[in-house]
């Protein structure tokens, strides 16, 4: 497959030219694409005009000059940050103050969201909706009781996703879940039933002719039915607490390789199964944590009841909008300002088009201003306000608010707030977010799937794409999920950067992998897509004929660090670490996001909203 006959013939900025003429949100919505950004496509994400300024702040070390005077009125709260946690916080702002207090949500991309991001595409007439970041609400029966009711104020109820979600949809097509090995690895390409056995599936029934169909060898087949069928204690005579020890400060691949004496390739092959979860493969992932996840070779290691030290998670994973947790940003925003997002209920929140010029109308009780990065955020001279400086296309703004939520990256919280202590600034400094790339590709039928017998692949040592496959099936009210493989429906991409085998930790692999991801053009990401595509699916799969746009949503500050035990201290977790000094209340500014938490969920975000906003309601004193 010629790649740059897509891109010179097929594509412009990553949307096809056969479907250009045809973009528009959901019929229901009427009217043209205009100022309507889940449309855009090609790079997306983080995008060009919303990390420049930024940048120049904490890479440069540019200063930026704050206006003598006030180019906006006063509010009773400024939030920097329209993600997740900056809506909840002025949702939270509102319960406490009432409907007339006065907010601005200032954020330096062109959506709202944050990383709960739209992507929306219509194909032969078809309109069809992705996600491009955070992705569902993981265990709502665990949540805080304000953050669920959070849900409930916004209008969301997690139970109707039991109707919503197509439990039967593999099933009724004969799907299942597969695995791709990529002939620059393996020799040729081959993709089977998943055998891995990861997450404590189990192994298919016909074990024997799906790896005889592999290019695997026969050592290393036989090396992987051992792991996934012997029940084999790989730990000898060490008593329960020297196992503990020794799986804790054990990578699972070299527990594999050490312990189980797993070919490299075997080792190899297992690695990247647990990426999407943790932003790290598991040579940067502690065996303990794998033997929690029911990855294999742990049946017969004897140790019941080992919790993992977060919640424990025991709901089905169904609780998604076809947008992910987009949608969760938008009914927050619906609850904020009805007037920019029509419909009712959870349904509304799926076909509603977002007004996007009214977010900032002058009158408006809460305002939402986009591409305003802010750059300097310091109490005013007083001490009774805060005054927040932003750039908003290549010029300065100054606006003060009685109080101040700080809602965006901790990282970049010491270059903006010059009145932090030195040991909170190093505390804000320390953790470093995973980069990872959700990506959207809309296909005109989902003909080569079926054919498969695969919904989705694992791609193992793939150099960017380590997953796709068919999107969530979820309907909801107008929106339905495809029923038919001769119809248009959205691929889902992921890759997380990651720098295994030269013995870093988890966070230098988050920086190693931030710098590759820099370098990676969207041209590299659609060459990689349409090789991973083609080589899966085989010659069923047309990518120049069958893919109708492509949207690479690039994070590369992406999900919240969350603590490693296999590099970081004991104890450390959401309740403790360099995260709590972090987060400590400045005066009239207070930190809210889900780095502040340590936990890189929606309820990590709404519960460090809640905890800001109870700082800053108080009464003083």
């Amino acid at each position: 497959m010629n790649t740059r006959g897509i891109t010179r013939r097929d594509f412009l900025n990553g949307v096809a030219l056969g479907v250009a003429g045809s973009l528009a949100p959901l019929d229901v919505l009427g009217g043209g694409a205009g100022n309507y950004p889940p449309l855009l496509t090609g790079m997306r994400g983080s995008h060009q005009g919303s990390f420049e300024v930024a940048h120049a702040l904490a890479w440069a070390g540019q200063r930026f000059e704050r206006p003598a005077e006030l180019t906006d009125d006063v509010y009773d709260l400024v939030v920097v940050g329209g993600g997740i946690s900056g809506l909840a916080a002025a949702h939270y702002w509102r319960e406490a103050r009432g409907a007339d207090a006065r907010i601005l949500v200032l954020d330096n991309h062109d959506d709202i969201g944050g990383h709960a991001k739209r992507n929306e595409f219509v194909v032969d007439g078809r309109t069809l909706i992705g996600y491009g970041g955070s992705q569902s609400i993981d265990t709502p029966g665990e949540y805080s009781e304000a953050a669920k009711q959070l849900l409930v104020d916004v209008g969301i109820d997690v139970k109707a996703f039991y109707d919503y979600f197509d439990v039967e949809f593999a099933e009724r097509f004969g799907l299942g879940r597969g695995i791709h090995l990529r002939r620059e690895t393996y020799g040729r390409d081959a993709s089977v039933a998943d055998f891995s056995g990861s997450w404590g599936t189990p192994p298919p029934d016909d074990l024997e002719a799906v790896l005889a169909a592999t290019p695997l060898t026969a050592a290393e087949q036989a090396a992987i039915r051992e792991l996934l069928t012997s029940g084999r204690d790989y730990l000898g005579d060490r008593t329960r607490a020297e196992r503990i020890a020794h799986l804790k400060r054990t990578s699972y691949t070299e527990f594999l390789r050490r312990d189980a004496r797993m070919p490299e390739r075997v080792a190899a092959l297992y690695r990247d199964t647990v990426k999407g979860y943790w932003g790290l493969g598991y040579d940067a992932v502690s065996a303990l944590e794998a033997y929690r996840l029911g990855a294999p070779g742990m049946d017969g290691l004897a140790l019941d009841n080992v919790a993992p030290d977060g919640p424990f998670r025991d709901e089905p994973y169904i609780f998604h909008f076809p947008d992910g947790n987009a949608a969760v940003a938008r009914a927050l925003l619906r609850r904020l300002r009805p007037d920019v997002l029509a419909g009712e209920g959870m349904a509304g929140l799926v076909a509603a088009r977002l007004d996007y010029d009214a977010l900032d109308r002058r009158g408006s009780a809460c305002r939402v201003r986009l591409q305003s990065t802010a750059v300097d955020v310091r109490h005013a001279a007083n001490g009774q306000a805060v005054d927040v400086t932003y750039v908003q296309a290549g010029r300065e703004h100054r606006v003060r608010g009685r109080h101040a939520v700080l809602a965006c990256y901790n990282n970049m919280l010491p270059h903006l707030c010059p009145e932090l202590p030195a040991a909170q600034r190093e505390a804000l400094e320390w953790p470093e977010k995973v980069p990872l790339v959700y990506m959207s590709i809309a296909v005109r039928n989902w003909r080569a799937f079926a054919e498969s017998g695969f919904y989705d692949f694992y791609v193992p040592e793939s150099p960017l794409m380590h997953s796709f496959g068919l999107d969530f099936p979820v309907s909801i009210g107008e929106y339905r999920f495809t029923d038919d493989p001769s119809q248009p429906t959205v691929i889902h991409g992921s890759y997380v950067p990651t720098v295994p085998g030269r013995g870093l930790s988890g966070r230098e692999q988050h920086v190693a992998g931030r710098r590759r991801l820099y370098e990676t053009s969207f041209a590299g990401f659609e060459s990689d897509i349409v090789a991973q595509m083609e080589g899966a699916l085989g010659s069923a799969f047309d990518a120049e004929r069958d893919i109708a746009a492509i949207t690479v949503n690039r994070w590369p500050h992406g999900y919240a660090y969350e603590y490693n035990e296999l590099f970081d201290p004991p104890g450390w977790g959401p309740r403790e670490g360099p995260h709590v000094a972090g987060r400590a209340q400045l005066g009239r500014i207070s930190i809210a996001n889900s780095d502040s938490e340590a936990y890189a969920y929606v309820d990590g975000a709404i519960d460090a909203a809640y905890r800001a906003v109870q700082e800053q309601a108080r009464p003083p004193g």
